[in-house]
Protein backbone atom coordinates (compact mmCIF):
# COMPACT_ATOMS: atom_id res chain seq x y z
CA UNK A 1 0.00 0.00 0.00
CA UNK A 2 1.36 3.53 -0.65
CA UNK A 3 -0.01 6.97 -0.08
CA UNK A 4 0.43 10.08 -1.48
CA UNK A 5 0.10 13.81 -0.74
CA UNK A 6 -1.09 16.15 -3.31
CA UNK A 7 -2.56 19.85 -4.07
CA UNK A 8 -6.04 20.51 -5.61
CA UNK A 9 -6.34 23.86 -7.30
CA UNK A 10 -2.62 24.06 -6.45
CA UNK A 11 -2.47 27.56 -8.30
CA UNK A 12 -4.54 29.36 -6.98
CA UNK A 13 -6.17 30.48 -3.81
CA UNK A 14 -8.29 27.96 -3.61
CA UNK A 15 -5.25 25.22 -2.87
CA UNK A 16 -6.18 22.19 -0.69
CA UNK A 17 -4.48 18.92 -0.26
CA UNK A 18 -5.78 15.83 -0.73
CA UNK A 19 -4.47 12.37 -0.91
CA UNK A 20 -4.13 9.29 -3.09
CA UNK A 21 -3.93 6.10 -1.23
CA UNK A 22 -3.81 2.77 -3.52
CA UNK A 23 -3.62 -0.84 -3.25
CA UNK A 24 -1.30 -3.55 -3.95
CA UNK A 25 -3.45 -4.72 -6.76
CA UNK A 26 -6.19 -3.52 -8.96
CA UNK A 27 -9.44 -2.62 -8.29
CA UNK A 28 -12.21 -0.10 -7.65
CA UNK A 29 -11.48 3.05 -7.66
CA UNK A 30 -13.99 5.10 -4.53
CA UNK A 31 -13.57 8.74 -3.92
CA UNK A 32 -14.48 10.37 -0.49
CA UNK A 33 -14.66 14.57 0.24
CA UNK A 34 -15.46 16.29 2.88
CA UNK A 35 -15.44 20.21 3.56
CA UNK A 36 -17.06 21.36 0.55
CA UNK A 37 -19.35 23.38 3.37
CA UNK A 38 -17.12 24.90 5.65
CA UNK A 39 -18.66 24.95 8.45
CA UNK A 40 -19.41 20.91 8.64
CA UNK A 41 -17.02 19.92 11.49
CA UNK A 42 -17.84 16.50 11.96
CA UNK A 43 -17.34 15.19 8.49
CA UNK A 44 -13.73 17.41 8.08
CA UNK A 45 -12.69 15.28 11.04
CA UNK A 46 -13.71 12.20 10.23
CA UNK A 47 -11.97 12.35 6.58
CA UNK A 48 -8.94 13.73 8.42
CA UNK A 49 -9.16 10.68 10.74
CA UNK A 50 -9.42 8.77 7.70
CA UNK A 51 -5.95 10.24 6.18
CA UNK A 52 -4.13 9.73 10.26
CA UNK A 53 -5.56 6.50 9.79
CA UNK A 54 -3.85 5.35 6.73
CA UNK A 55 -0.94 7.43 7.31
CA UNK A 56 -0.43 5.43 10.70
CA UNK A 57 -0.94 2.36 9.08
CA UNK A 58 -3.58 1.74 11.48
CA UNK A 59 -5.89 1.10 8.08
CA UNK A 60 -4.72 -0.64 4.73
CA UNK A 61 -5.85 -0.84 1.08
CA UNK A 62 -6.34 -4.11 0.24
CA UNK A 63 -7.00 -3.57 -3.75
CA UNK A 64 -7.86 -0.81 -5.55
CA UNK A 65 -7.46 3.39 -5.32
CA UNK A 66 -9.03 5.80 -2.65
CA UNK A 67 -8.73 9.41 -2.95
CA UNK A 68 -9.42 11.62 0.04
CA UNK A 69 -10.22 15.21 0.02
CA UNK A 70 -10.06 16.50 3.46
CA UNK A 71 -11.15 19.81 3.19
CA UNK A 72 -12.43 20.69 0.20
CA UNK A 73 -13.39 24.53 0.77
CA UNK A 74 -10.61 25.48 2.97
CA UNK A 75 -10.97 29.10 2.69
CA UNK A 76 -14.63 28.56 3.71
CA UNK A 77 -13.59 26.34 6.58
CA UNK A 78 -11.41 28.86 7.45
CA UNK A 79 -14.19 30.95 8.57
CA UNK A 80 -16.31 28.31 9.56
CA UNK A 81 -18.94 29.15 7.08
CA UNK A 82 -21.00 27.27 4.53
CA UNK A 83 -19.41 29.02 1.63
CA UNK A 84 -16.55 31.85 0.91
CA UNK A 85 -19.02 33.54 -1.44
CA UNK A 86 -21.33 30.66 -2.94
CA UNK A 87 -22.70 28.09 -1.86
CA UNK A 88 -20.05 25.42 -3.79
CA UNK A 89 -22.77 22.54 -3.77
CA UNK A 90 -24.39 24.51 -6.09
CA UNK A 91 -21.67 24.81 -8.91
CA UNK A 92 -20.88 21.50 -10.16
CA UNK A 93 -21.98 20.53 -14.01
CA UNK A 94 -24.87 19.07 -14.36
CA UNK A 95 -24.53 18.42 -18.04
CA UNK A 96 -21.24 16.60 -19.99
CA UNK A 97 -21.67 19.78 -22.14
CA UNK A 98 -21.35 22.01 -19.36
CA UNK A 99 -18.64 23.81 -17.29
CA UNK A 100 -18.49 23.83 -13.40
CA UNK A 101 -19.47 27.51 -12.21
CA UNK A 102 -16.60 27.62 -10.02
CA UNK A 103 -12.84 27.54 -10.02
CA UNK A 104 -12.22 24.79 -7.31
CA UNK A 105 -16.04 22.70 -7.93
CA UNK A 106 -14.01 22.72 -11.38
CA UNK A 107 -10.55 21.40 -10.08
CA UNK A 108 -12.57 18.66 -7.97
CA UNK A 109 -14.62 17.70 -11.06
CA UNK A 110 -11.60 17.26 -12.70
CA UNK A 111 -9.90 14.96 -10.14
CA UNK A 112 -13.21 12.52 -10.16
CA UNK A 113 -13.16 13.07 -14.02
CA UNK A 114 -9.36 11.44 -14.16
CA UNK A 115 -9.86 8.84 -11.55
CA UNK A 116 -13.35 7.68 -12.53
CA UNK A 117 -14.65 6.69 -9.50
CA UNK A 118 -16.67 3.77 -8.75
CA UNK A 119 -17.61 5.01 -5.35
CA UNK A 120 -18.07 8.57 -4.87
CA UNK A 121 -18.81 9.65 -1.24
CA UNK A 122 -19.53 13.05 -0.62
CA UNK A 123 -19.76 13.54 3.30
CA UNK A 124 -21.91 16.46 5.07
CA UNK A 125 -23.94 17.38 8.22
CA UNK A 126 -27.11 18.67 8.12
CA UNK A 127 -30.16 19.72 10.71
CA UNK A 128 -32.48 17.57 12.66
CA UNK A 129 -32.93 13.68 13.26
CA UNK A 130 -34.57 12.01 9.80
CA UNK A 131 -35.84 9.51 12.37
CA UNK A 132 -38.12 12.20 14.53
CA UNK A 133 -38.90 14.42 11.43
CA UNK A 134 -39.33 12.56 7.74
CA UNK A 135 -38.58 16.31 6.17
CA UNK A 136 -35.05 16.72 7.52
CA UNK A 137 -32.22 15.00 6.32
CA UNK A 138 -29.67 14.55 9.50
CA UNK A 139 -28.52 11.00 9.52
CA UNK A 140 -29.24 10.21 6.37
CA UNK A 141 -27.36 8.52 3.10
CA UNK A 142 -28.84 9.99 -0.09
CA UNK A 143 -28.36 9.09 -3.42
CA UNK A 144 -29.76 9.99 -6.66
CA UNK A 145 -32.93 7.91 -8.24
CA UNK A 146 -32.30 5.06 -9.86
CA UNK A 147 -28.67 4.71 -8.67
CA UNK A 148 -27.44 1.23 -8.56
CA UNK A 149 -26.19 1.63 -5.67
CA UNK A 150 -29.53 1.73 -3.79
CA UNK A 151 -29.68 -1.82 -2.69
CA UNK A 152 -25.94 -1.78 -1.36
CA UNK A 153 -27.14 1.49 0.52
CA UNK A 154 -30.01 -0.06 2.40
CA UNK A 155 -27.71 -3.19 3.69
CA UNK A 156 -25.09 -0.53 4.84
CA UNK A 157 -27.91 1.20 6.79
CA UNK A 158 -28.97 -1.87 8.02
CA UNK A 159 -26.15 -2.68 9.33
CA UNK A 160 -25.36 0.28 10.91
CA UNK A 161 -28.68 0.92 12.61
CA UNK A 162 -28.32 -2.06 14.58
CA UNK A 163 -25.13 -1.12 16.28
CA UNK A 164 -26.92 2.09 17.04
CA UNK A 165 -29.07 1.20 20.64
CA UNK A 166 -30.51 5.28 20.74
CA UNK A 167 -33.61 4.71 17.56
CA UNK A 168 -33.46 8.37 17.04
CA UNK A 169 -29.91 8.21 15.53
CA UNK A 170 -30.82 5.75 13.29
CA UNK A 171 -30.16 6.42 9.56
CA UNK A 172 -32.66 6.19 6.78
CA UNK A 173 -32.14 6.40 2.58
CA UNK A 174 -33.37 9.53 1.07
CA UNK A 175 -33.49 9.24 -2.83
CA UNK A 176 -33.32 12.93 -4.80
CA UNK A 177 -31.76 14.67 -7.08
CA UNK A 178 -29.78 18.46 -6.29
CA UNK A 179 -29.02 19.96 -8.88
CA UNK A 180 -25.76 21.57 -8.75
CA UNK A 181 -24.26 19.21 -6.14
CA UNK A 182 -20.62 17.16 -6.51
CA UNK A 183 -23.18 14.26 -6.33
CA UNK A 184 -25.25 14.63 -8.40
CA UNK A 185 -22.52 15.48 -11.19
CA UNK A 186 -20.21 12.51 -10.47
CA UNK A 187 -23.31 10.08 -10.63
CA UNK A 188 -24.98 11.94 -13.58
CA UNK A 189 -22.08 12.16 -15.88
CA UNK A 190 -19.38 9.70 -14.72
CA UNK A 191 -21.94 7.08 -13.83
CA UNK A 192 -20.41 6.62 -10.07
CA UNK A 193 -22.03 4.88 -7.11
CA UNK A 194 -22.28 8.30 -5.41
CA UNK A 195 -23.65 8.80 -1.75
CA UNK A 196 -24.08 11.91 0.25
CA UNK A 197 -23.63 11.33 4.20
CA UNK A 198 -25.31 13.34 5.94
CA UNK A 199 -25.31 13.33 10.08
CA UNK A 200 -26.86 15.77 12.64
CA UNK A 201 -25.14 18.75 13.22
CA UNK A 202 -27.39 18.69 16.80
CA UNK A 203 -25.36 15.70 18.22
CA UNK A 204 -22.43 15.52 19.99
CA UNK A 205 -19.20 16.09 17.73
CA UNK A 206 -17.18 13.03 18.83
CA UNK A 207 -20.13 11.26 18.21
CA UNK A 208 -20.95 13.06 14.35
CA UNK A 209 -17.62 11.77 13.89
CA UNK A 210 -17.98 8.37 15.01
CA UNK A 211 -20.80 7.98 12.48
CA UNK A 212 -19.35 9.24 9.45
CA UNK A 213 -16.07 6.95 10.59
CA UNK A 214 -17.65 3.73 10.74
CA UNK A 215 -20.51 4.77 7.78
CA UNK A 216 -17.02 5.27 5.42
CA UNK A 217 -15.63 1.93 7.20
CA UNK A 218 -18.64 -0.08 5.94
CA UNK A 219 -18.50 1.55 2.87
CA UNK A 220 -15.01 0.56 1.80
CA UNK A 221 -15.61 -2.67 3.47
CA UNK A 222 -18.52 -3.46 1.01
CA UNK A 223 -16.62 -2.14 -1.91
CA UNK A 224 -14.28 -4.68 -1.99
CA UNK A 225 -10.85 -1.73 -0.98
CA UNK A 226 -10.44 -2.92 2.35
Amino acid sequence: MSIQRFMLAEDSSYATPYYVVKGKKSGPNMMIVAGIHGDELGSILAAQKLVHSFQAKQMHIHKGTLIIVPIVNKRAYLKRKRGDSVDLNRTFPQTSAQSAKHPLSSALFQLAKRYKPTWYLDLHEANGLSQKNPKRLGQTLITNPGNRCVPKLRYIIKRMNSSIENRSHHFNIRLREKKGSSRTAVARILKAQAVTVETCWSLNRTLRVYYQYEIITRFLTKSGLL
